[in-house]
């Protein structure tokens, strides 16, 4: 692992390679152990020659947007996460956009704002990226990101990068056939609509207030825990439960949001997971449902070679 750190920065730098990075600077949950090499590509070039690299060596390697859905293991990860951080850039024409997997979501929703384009108000207060929003179909109030997405270009795993058009991904409730098939995300197309601008911003500042009002954003999470299952609620199903503010150690079922686990303080991933699989048997006991984790685990079994 030391020599794949020294190829590592002999390709991007030095100053983009750390050694032991702890994962909870690097995940909303403020989770996780360190990660043996983590690596913060510049460019989209970078970054598929990082992914190539870490492939050649067969070396465990796992790639990183903003952390937003994310629960990394308390021991940390024996291989090299990679960023998409410098994957950032963004071009709109007309009512087309495109942009890399590792712009924010609220940043672009705000670049479409500015154009006076609607149709990702919904993505504003998503705390993700957008290579995460279509490995995912991240949605909210009602949208999802296949409302808006026309094509994305991935790196396969036999290290081609190819465009494939929305429909081509198998966009599903909070699944796409990406994570499956191995690909890696670099950039994204969105189809949006000419709207009025004052008209979209008072949208995007209606869907915060909102969410403020609503979620638990005073303490990290990974935003919602649990998908929704067929004809239920998750967050419903837990207060009935009678698990609103059930902890195991700092982890929380939230007294604001039952649907958000939150870490009020030094919470480990072991908390966290054991305080799931106990909502999980309390809410199947109780209503004959499986809640299914919408948080995906950074760890190493989940590592890609």
């Amino acid at each position: 692992m030391k020599e794949i750190g020294a190829k590592l920065r002999s390709l991007l730098g030095a100053e983009a390679v750390k050694p032991q990075e702890p994962l909870s600077r690097h995940t909303t949950f403020r989770i996780g152990g360190p990660a043996e090499w983590f690596a913060a590509p510049a460019d989209e070039a970078s970054f598929c020659q990082a992914v190539r690299l870490c492939r050649q060596e067969g070396i465990p390697w796992y790639v990183i947007g903003n952390g937003s859905n994310l629960l990394a293991d308390d021991a940390g990860f024996g291989g090299v996460v990679l960023s998409t951080e410098g994957l950032c850039g963004c071009r709109i024409e007309g009512t087309e956009a495109a942009a890399g997997a590792g712009i924010l979501l609220s940043r672009l929703a705000r670049q479409a704002a500015e154009r006076s384009l609607t149709g990702l108000e919904f993505a504003a207060g998503i705390p993700g990226t957008l290579g995460g929003a279509v490995v995912m179909n991240a949605g909210a109030y009602g949208s999802e990101m296949k409302d808006v997405l026309t094509w994305a270009r991935v790196l396969a795993p036999d290290g081609a990068v190819y465009r494939l058009e929305a429909p081509d991904l198998e966009l599903g409730y909070r699944t796409s056939c990406i994570p499956g098939k191995g690909y890696v995300v670099l950039e994204a197309g969105l189809r949006l609509q000419a709207g009025d601008r004052d008209a979209i911003q008072e949208r995007m500042a209606d869907l915060a207030a909102r969410r403020s009002s609503r979620q638990p954003l005073e303490y990290p999470s990974a935003g919602s825990t649990f998908k929704r299952p067929p004809g239920h609620f998750a967050g419903q199903l837990i207060e009935e439960a009678g698990l609103r503010g059930f902890a195991v150690g700092q982890a929380q079922v939230s007294e604001k949001h039952c649907g958000f686990v939150i870490n009020r303080g030094g919470a480990s991933s072991a908390e966290v997971l054991a305080l799931c699989r106990e909502v999980q048997r309390r809410v199947r006991e109780r209503f004959g449902v499986e809640l299914e984790l919408e948080v995906r685990q950074l760890n190493d079994s989940e590592a890609r070679r």
